[in-house]
């Protein structure tokens, strides 16, 4: 069992910690203000202005160009060791150790750099595991006179000490330096820093089996994390906190830190993609750019040869005719073709106002639904009837979950239409893909009582996009749990049709749809269209998203319903070829 422990410390704990560790504010605000007095005292020297400049911008490409283009003039020291000092941080924060450490040694021990030099090489050490000798930069600087103290923070130590005395396993040390570094956090009121402070004092105590004092300072680090807006974060405080409830045995806490660590990934994810895409649009918008400015240069020059040639032939005139002729041509051409993409722009917009229409009225009833829940929550608080709170707190989370399954429905929509959405066919084991959907709707198919089934074939293998197929079985099951009955049942099962695809069936036995509503779900061109049960939130954009995304893969849905009946999702999926 204790080895087993500090394996799992090790790998859940232990190497997140040493790059999260080293995760700090840029620049202490007093170094940030003495470079700065660096720059206006040598303001004239242009290489070194302009070094210090992209520094402070984190531009780190741009601060190793100019940083060494002043190295290279050779005519001032000073100048020459806050170069070196730049450097090293580029290659640190561009994940360089070696390159970063040898720029640190390359600085001198005057006294105004001394500090910065040996902070600087105690990080990279401790990146690159050389742990004895981060440990004697970090002494250096700590032995300094407090006088000194104005160009480095002490957290910078003992935030670097405690981590050394932890990765060399020296408890006792590592304890003093990590409480004076949470000490200093707490009184600096840096959140990200008291997060980070918790964090490490945590592995401490779990690397010493500790586990109570480990349990409360990851507990402290996970609501710390409840006013961070980095997605990230809040992962791994959620991962940490499973990890210690399952260490415990607190296996249903475990489940649901579990289930918060994958939402704040997927938001992660998610926010990822937004930014890939937004940057996507800018480069391609100065692109456009830059090419509208070389058809106008062209089109002037043109102008100027015409005006020019005009005076000279006849020939030249005639050319010009000719010229014209072919421009109004292809303005006619032009003409057509921007008609039809207005057209085609009218539609979409179309589509887009219905669309937005839709989501903003069910995102509004979502928002007022939950706004009447609490309402009732306060009153039932004030008298205490418990068991209404505790239906009034399922209530919530049912709309909550309801509005994040139409945002996360929207997004992936919505990257369709434009195309952004990426997809890598494969083969896929079924089998396993709906062992992992069932294991994600596990707690909404138990808060319902419903009896989930896995009868699919486990020699099926298609060939298909992983995380589409995800999208459109998750959306699929969340739909048959939603219009299920308390103690019902939720099959997913395969038929065997003898030609080269396979055959998926979804089957419920809830309240079912009549034919129109069907046909309704299944019209090829119909965006959006809303259940005739009134209490359930829905504009039909999962189905089309599934229709869709089943299109792209090959394969087809089709639905068969009654009323009262239950319903059932026939999907045809290509096979693996080799699956025969």
């Amino acid at each position: 069992m204790f080895q087993t422990k500090h394996f799992l410390i090790s790998i859940l704990f232990l190497f997140p910690y040493i790059s999260f560790a080293q995760e700090k504010p840029f620049l202490d605000t007093t170094v940030k203000d003495f470079l700065e007095k660096k720059a206006i005292k040598f303001k004239f020297q242009t290489n070194f202005s302009k070094a210090q400049f992209f520094f402070m911008k984190k531009n780190w490409d741009s601060t190793l160009v100019y940083s060494m283009k002043q190295i290279n003039t050779g005519n001032n020291k000073e100048l020459a060791d806050y170069c070196h000092y730049f450097r090293s941080n580029a290659f640190y924060n561009k994940n360089l150790y070696k390159e970063s450490k040898k720029e640190s040694l390359l600085m001198s021990n005057a006294k105004e750099i001394y500090p910065l030099k040996n902070i600087m090489l105690g990080k990279t050490s401790l990146e690159l595991r050389e742990f004895e000798q981060a440990l004697i930069y970090y002494k250096k600087v700590e032995k300094l006179p407090k006088i000194l103290n104005v160009l480095y923070s002490h957290i910078d130590i003992y935030e670097g000490l405690g981590t050394t005395y932890l990765l060399l396993n020296q408890m006792k040390e590592a304890q003093e330096y990590l409480h004076k570094n949470l000490a200093l956090r707490k009184k600096e009121k840096n959140i990200e820093g008291i997060y980070s402070a918790y964090s490490m004092v945590a592995n401490l105590y779990f690397m010493q089996d500790k586990n109570k004092l480990a349990y409360d300072y990851f507990k402290k680090a996970y609501l710390v994390t409840q006013n961070i807006n980095d997605f990230e974060k809040k992962a791994i405080a959620s991962k940490n906190m499973s990890v210690v409830e399952e260490d415990r045995g607190n296996f249903k806490n475990a489940l649901e830190y579990r289930i918060e660590a994958e939402k704040w990934l997927d938001s992660l994810n998610n926010q990822n993609k937004i930014w890939s895409v937004a940057d996507f649009e800018k480069k391609f918008a100065v692109a456009q750019k830059q090419k509208q400015i070389k058809v106008l240069e062209v089109e002037n020059q043109l102008k100027n040869t015409q005006r020019n040639w005009l005076f000279f032939s006849a020939i030249i005139l005639l050319i010009l005719l000719t010229a014209g002729i072919y421009l109004y041509a292809q303005k006619v051409k032009n003409s057509k073709t921007i008609l039809l993409q207005k057209n085609k722009l009218d539609e979409l917009n179309a589509t887009k106002d219905q669309l937005f229409s839709i989501v903003s009225h069910d995102l509004r009833s979502s928002v007022n639904a939950l706004k009447t829940s609490n309402s009732k929550l306060s009153t039932t608080l004030e008298t205490k009837n418990y068991d209404e709170l505790n239906q009034l707190i399922i209530q919530n989370s049912g709309i909550a979950n309801g509005a994040y399954s139409l945002l996360d429905n929207l997004l992936h929509w919505a990257m369709l239409q434009t195309k952004q959405l990426y997809f890598h066919k494969e083969s896929v084991h079924l089998h396993s893909i709906v062992q992992q959907i069932e294991y994600s709707y596990k707690p909404l198919l138990l808060d319902k009582s419903i009896n989930f089934e896995n009868s699919v074939a486990k020699n099926c293998f298609i060939f298909v996009d992983l995380d589409s197929l995800k999208i459109v079985l998750r959306n699929l099951l969340d739909n048959a749990i939603k219009f299920s009955n308390e103690n019902g049942k939720i099959s997913f099962y395969t038929t065997e049709n003898n030609s080269d695809f396979c055959q998926l069936v979804l089957e419920d036995n809830g309240i079912g749809m009549n034919q129109n509503t069907v046909n309704e779900l299944l019209q090829e061109n119909e965006l959006l269209a809303r259940k005739n049960n009134s209490e359930i939130i829905g504009t039909g954009l999962g189905m089309q998203l599934c229709k869709q995304m089943i299109k792209k893969n090959g394969g087809t849905i089709n639905i068969e319903s009654e009323p009262n009946k239950g319903t059932k999702v026939i999907l045809l999926l290509p096979k693996t070829a080799s699956n025969g």
